[in-house]
């Protein structure tokens, strides 16, 4: 009797304070991967508060053995989770045995503070992709950007463009075209204002304008967690 092939796990490294569509936007499609297992996974298990939603039963990343694909989303603490040793050390433990090591968002900032991104090309959020090099990474302004086994998405919604990309590669193109039709995703907004080359001057102005009291400090983080990843001690 032949034996099934060994479901495709994937593993979503979620933690206090990101940006929760990040995360259940790749959720809703991966989900659907045939003969997948998904494991949502946070640095003390249990539950984990992100932007008014609180996901529960998480598994603690330390207790995660293994998986084929690993995904971090990002958010306005994704700079100073990039300094965590402990959350940054489980990423990469998991990103260097794994087959694709995935972001969205400024969670590519954390595959890059686990040394996982040195001469790669990786997408992030179009207001914080300049933090990417600091890191050794190449900034890709791509919605996706693939390097590799890297694959990465730009800004919070790009996540489900993401989505789709893993899934045609992991599935086939068929499967995922399939999964983007039951889920109706057919997007239409009503405004054109998505991207800092799309919005209007003075919306970007405005946006912009409200950035610069957080940057100082998530760009301090960011260097001091690029620091922490030059270290001899960080290996």
């Amino acid at each position: 009797m032949t034996s099934s092939p060994a479901p495709f796990r994937i593993v979503f490294a979620i933690y206090p304070g990101m940006t929760h569509l990040d995360f259940t936007g790749p959720h809703q499609f991966l989900s659907r991967t045939p003969n997948s297992e998904v494991v949502v996974a946070s640095p003390a298990g249990g539950a984990v508060d992100a932007d008014g939603l609180t996901f529960a039963n998480t598994k603690a990343l330390a207790g995660v053995e293994a998986c084929d694909l690993i995904c971090v989303p990002g958010g306005v603490v994704a700079t100073k989770m990039a300094q965590d040793a402990a959350f940054v050390g489980e990423i990469r433990r998991l990103g260097l045995q794994a087959k694709y090591i995935t972001s969205v968002c400024t969670g590519s900032l954390i595959l890059g503070a686990a040394g996982l991104l040195k001469g790669k090309r990786a997408a992030c959020h179009w207001a914080w992709r300049d933090m990417l090099p600091l890191f050794g990474a190449i900034v890709g302004e791509g919605r996706v950007v693939r390097d590799g086994n890297v694959i990465t998405g730009g800004g919070v919604t790009a996540g489900i463009d993401f989505a789709l990309t893993v899934l045609a590669e992991i599935a086939g193109e068929d499967t995922a075209k399939a999964i983007q039709l039951g889920l109706e995703y057919a997007p239409a907004p009503p405004f054109n204002s998505g991207r800092p080359e799309l919005a209007p001057p003075e919306v970007l102005a405005r946006y912009q304008a409200a950035m610069q009291k957080l940057m100082p400090t998530r760009v301090a983080e960011a260097e001091a967690a690029a620091k922490m990843m030059r270290s001899p001690l960080a290996s």
